[in-house]
């Protein structure tokens, strides 16, 4: 019975040193890269059924309507993003209510043309309804380039 308590106890004390050396790191955490982004456009990949024209304009307004209201303090590459649809999905899931996208970001030196940063990412939302979803799926993924590239959430419009 003690050599089962000690055992425990020295594993306990294992786990609990491992943990804790862990949470040390010895390098510093990487600066997350920041860009002046100057616009954005936002182009699909043909699809069958075709991707929406109110989800690709609606995204397109959100994200340049973020990129209106950011300002930046220091100088930053100047960049463009290209934010290209690749695979739209509407009504999936055994309740026809599952949306999901697939999204691909190229951002490039508005001086070079030269690719400096690239993002992908998946997203997706549950409506039954198309228009919903459409709006849904553009704030979802302009929420996701506001936090990727640091750029300001811009106030509702009335």
């Amino acid at each position: 019975m003690l050599s089962l308590r000690s055992g425990a106890v020295s594993a306990l004390a294992g786990c609990l040193a491992l943990a804790a050396c862990s949470s040390w790191s010895l390098t510093p955490k990487p600066s997350i890269p920041a860009y002046d982004i100057r616009s954005a456009t936002v182009v699909a990949d043909q699809a069958v059924p075709p991707i929406s024209p109110a989800l690709i304009s609606g995204l397109n307004e959100r994200v340049n309507a973020a990129i209106a209201v950011t300002t930046r303090d220091t100088s930053l590459p100047k960049v463009a993003l290209t934010i290209r649809l690749t695979d739209v999905r509407k009504a999936g899931s055994f309740n026809h209510d599952r949306n999901t996208a697939k999204i691909n970001i190229d951002a490039a030196s508005v001086d070079t043309g030269a690719v400096l940063a690239i993002a992908s990412f998946d997203t997706s939302n549950f409506t039954p309804d198309p228009i919903a979803a459409d709006n849904l799926t553009a704030e979802d993924i302009a929420a996701r380039i506001r936090s990727i590239f640091v750029l300001k959430t811009p106030p509702l419009v009335h």
